[in-house]
């Protein structure tokens, strides 16, 4: 088999992975399996790895690297990761190289499940899978651009350092005089994929049902919220591929937040939108969450009796990370959801950047046997970016104060 077919099979399998690779979809042997595909692909050679390295830099490696790790720390569908140690320096950085002849191969694939989406949303599934098919096409486009990637990447570091005492993920520093762009390259993160979490917890010693176990997890999930909360409600730009090859443990249960090549801008009136949503969910008003649909140009179709309830449902089940009441797994198209009842016909393009981050989220609470709420998390930042547009009153003015006194009343009954 010829290494570009190979190549091709593997970004078919890499793209079901990423999607049904997750706790909350799938069984855990499947994910298990599955997610190795994020960091595990088979690797181009090196000596093919070279060349393109060296034709990208117009230098040898021997006069760039003082140490060049042949083997790779890791292989996605895109590119591949060395660790290196550049000339005249102590500390090593890694160098992201792309897989040659790949970006053909890859949007050959994206639009053969475009043809699938069409074909898939007129029969059984109804909802609007082609917008969502397209803006994976635009997204991973972006992918084959890593100086697109360096920006993205400098842009977040300073955003998440400049609105945090402390970062709460830690993102690479990129060293600017190499990146092309099909190369990149970053300073070194050390540190555990999250996949081997409780490997490492096994192997130091500590029950992995025991209080500190469960802590540091908390930690982990709270640190990743937060950055998530605030890139896209704050800032609307944020990192959007959260799987687990792309998520590192470091000391203390810092965490690090790897690869910017699928990274999102959204439009203030979507990002204000999503955040009037937020709110909706959290406080579990129906008639907001059909408003925000609307503000957000999700259409929607539905004939069944309960309509309210059922679009919160919907809501709660599409932008939410909390499972419902000895819920472990989602069936999103099992004849009693709330997808089979309320027909999607129409959905943004660009808020599946959004859809497929809560989703990922929520994968990772499943696996760390946590059931949170990110909707409830992020309601004092919703809060915030509405009230700075105008559209919510400030909670610490005269107003404000009663508003949100009524709405407790309210709640209550």
């Amino acid at each position: 088999m010829s290494l570009l077919l190979t190549r091709f099979i593997i970004c078919v399998l890499i793209l079901v992975a990423q999607i049904v690779g997750k706790p909350d979809l799938a069984p855990a042997a499947w994910v298990r399996r599955l997610v190795t595909l994020c960091d595990q692909a088979p690797a181009t050679p090196y000596n093919v790895i070279k060349a393109e390295l060296e034709k990208e830099l117009s230098q040898s490696v021997d006069e760039l690297f003082d140490t060049f790790d042949a083997n790779p720390l890791g292989s996605a569908s895109i590119a591949q990761v060395h660790r290196v140690r550049l000339r005249g320096d102590k500390n090593d950085v890694v160098v992201k190289v792309q897989h040659p002849g790949v970006q053909h191969l890859m949007m050959t694939d994206i639009h053969n499940l475009q043809a699938f989406a069409l074909f898939i949303q007129k029969t059984d599934i109804k909802f609007d899978l082609y917008s969502i098919t397209k803006e994976m096409e635009k997204q991973i486009g972006y992918e084959f651009n890593f100086l697109r990637e360096a920006d993205a990447m400098e842009r977040i570091r300073n955003f998440l350092y400049a609105n945090n005492k402390k970062s709460p993920v830690s993102v690479p520093r990129v060293v600017r005089n190499l990146v092309t762009r099909k190369v990149l390259v970053m300073e070194c993160i050390n540190g555990i994929p999250i996949m081997k979490l409780g490997d490492e917890i096994a192997k130091r010693g500590i029950n992995p049902a025991g209080k500190v176990a469960a802590a540091a997890k908390q930690n982990i999930l709270k640190s990743l919220t937060l950055a998530y909360g605030q890139m896209i409600l704050k800032s609307g730009f944020f990192h959007a591929d959260p799987h687990p090859g792309n998520i590192l443990i470091c000391r203390g249960s810092e965490v690090a937040l790897l690869d910017y090549g699928q990274v999102k801008d959204l439009p203030d009136q979507l990002r204000l939108g999503y955040a009037n949503l937020i709110l909706a969910i959290a406080d579990k008003d129906p008639l907001r969450a059909i408003e925000s649909f609307r503000e957000l140009g999700i259409i929607t179709l539905t004939k069944c009796e309960d309509e309210q309830n059922e679009m919160l449902k919907l809501a709660t089940t599409m932008f939410d990370t909390k499972l419902p009441p000895g819920v472990m797994m989602l069936q999103p198209f099992s004849e009693d959801s709330s997808i089979k009842r309320i027909s999607v016909e129409a959905f943004p393009e660009e808020l599946f950047s959004v859809l497929r981050t809560v989703h990922l989220l929520r994968g990772l609470s499943v696996g760390m046997g946590i059931n949170y709420s990110c909707a409830e998390q992020w309601r004092p930042i919703a809060e915030e970016a509405l009230c700075r547009a105008g559209r919510l009153p400030d909670k610490n003015s005269r107003r404000g104060r009663r508003r949100g006194y009524l709405r407790r009343i309210f709640r209550r009954q």
